[in-house]
């Protein structure tokens, strides 16, 4: 007697034959909500919550040039040195990226490459690196590098210590 024969005359076999559908078509059900479920999960993750860990100082310095010419300012948080001044910095910029400047010049930010011109090293814990990117070739800047709990981060404050019109 085959298993799925619904269409036997025996009653009590029928019986049996629907629970191992029901059994199975729960089975269906809750593979569905998994698979949701995970596809849900998965959606949720951004590269904008992706935690950059650099390696040294011009590695973090890099990736903070980079998040600051792509907008990506919640990345460039978490390579700053967490003080008032360097967050009050940065959110000055990122207003300005946001509200001010137009579409083609993010994309030209966006689009630029980053020009290391010298990695000053001061100590073991402090570096200075001097930088342009390709969109405004002549302007040189400086991020002093501070090496704190064992990781490398932007003392942003020091930026606008070195430039004469600190105002974005």
């Amino acid at each position: 007697m085959p298993i799925l024969d619904l269409y036997t005359p025996d009653p009590k076999s029928k019986i049996q034959n629907l629970k191992f559908l029901h059994y199975f078509a729960g089975m269906k059900q809750l593979l569905k909500i998994s698979f949701l479920f995970l596809l849900l999960a998965g959606c949720n993750s951004t590269d904008e919550q992706t935690v950059i860990t650099p390696e040294d100082d011009l590695d973090a310095a890099r990736n903070f040039i980079r998040s600051t010419l792509d907008g990506n300012y919640k990345t460039a948080r978490t390579l700053i040195l967490p003080d008032s001044v360097n967050t009050e910095w940065l959110d000055i910029y990122e207003r300005s990226y946001n509200e001010k400047m137009s579409a083609e010049d993010k994309k030209a930010y966006k689009n630029a490459s980053i020009n290391i011109h010298e990695l000053q090293k001061i100590s073991d814990t402090l570096s200075i690196v001097h930088y342009s990117n390709s969109y405004f070739k002549k302007d040189t800047h400086q991020l002093k590098m501070i090496k704190t709990n064992n990781r490398w981060l932007v003392d942003f404050k020091h930026y606008f210590e070195t430039k004469k019109d600190s105002v974005p």
